[in-house]
């Protein structure tokens, strides 16, 4: 898991959003209640919160909760309703074939395999993902993603199936690190480095906004900054792969 800490960005009397860290859960593991877990470090700080919604153990980035079950059941229904504003961004290989666009692909359980998602027109369920892209480098590309759906997966499997899977994704795309020498080919270790370090290792995708009205018909949202290791793999993109 990611040295990077759980951190508070905007807390209301209702509502807590966070930024968690790739590689912790959002809830509890059924099976082992002791893994790191978001809901587990705010309840001891809070006593009894509630989750509104997941984002993958991989991904990075905004989650909210919900302080009381009057919040909570408010909060559920703007999700199930699509009254949420969800904005992510991910580095992806290649660029989509458009600067913006819109993804439809029905998705459903992969019939074998546990955890992954695979596309089908015909049993899959609706799936829409808005894409722009940032920022395009040589070879990869920084997007953001506005999902007006909540399915498993559903950006990884939309850019796996445009042709641009997102960095070190092991289901969609390749299980891979990223070092500076892939960028900069004339990278050399310091006296003091034994082996190069890979800068990122895990799934470049991030939850970096949220917002929904409150009961009071009041915005609440926040935005989830970066963490180190998307920043610095972008920062060495914009330095050796700017177009």
């Amino acid at each position: 898991m990611s040295k990077e800490k759980l951190s508070i960005i905007h807390e209301s009397n209702n509502y807590i959003f966070v930024n968690k860290p790739s590689g912790m859960l959002s809830i509890l593991d059924r099976h082992d209640p002791t893994l790191p877990s978001a809901i587990a470090i705010l309840r001891k700080k809070y006593g009894d919160v509630f989750i509104v919604h997941r984002i993958d153990k991989d991904t990075s980035g905004c989650l909210v909760f919900a302080k009381n079950e009057n919040a909570h059941r408010h909060a559920s229904i703007a999700f199930e309703t699509r009254q949420v504003t969800k904005k992510y961004l991910g580095i992806v290989h290649g660029a989509p074939p458009q600067d913006s666009g819109t993804i439809k692909d029905k998705i459903m359980d992969h019939p074998v395999i546990k955890g992954k998602m695979i596309v089908n027109a015909k049993e899959g369920k609706e799936a829409i993902t808005n894409y722009t892209v940032i920022e395009k480098f040589s070879g990869y590309a920084l997007v953001e993603f506005h999902i007006l759906t909540g399915r498993m997966h559903q950006i990884r499997i939309h850019c796996q199936n445009l042709g641009c899977p997102l960095l070190c994704d092991p289901i969609y795309g390749k299980d891979e690190q990223i070092f500076v020498s892939k960028f900069n080919k004339k990278y050399a270790l310091s006296k003091y480095e034994e082996e190069e370090k890979p800068i990122l290792s895990r799934l470049a995708l991030h939850s970096a906004s949220i917002a929904f009205k409150n009961e009071a018909g009041e915005e609440e949202c926040a935005s989830a900054p970066l963490f180190k290791d998307m920043s610095a793999t972008l920062q060495q993109m914009r330095k050796w792969l700017k177009k």
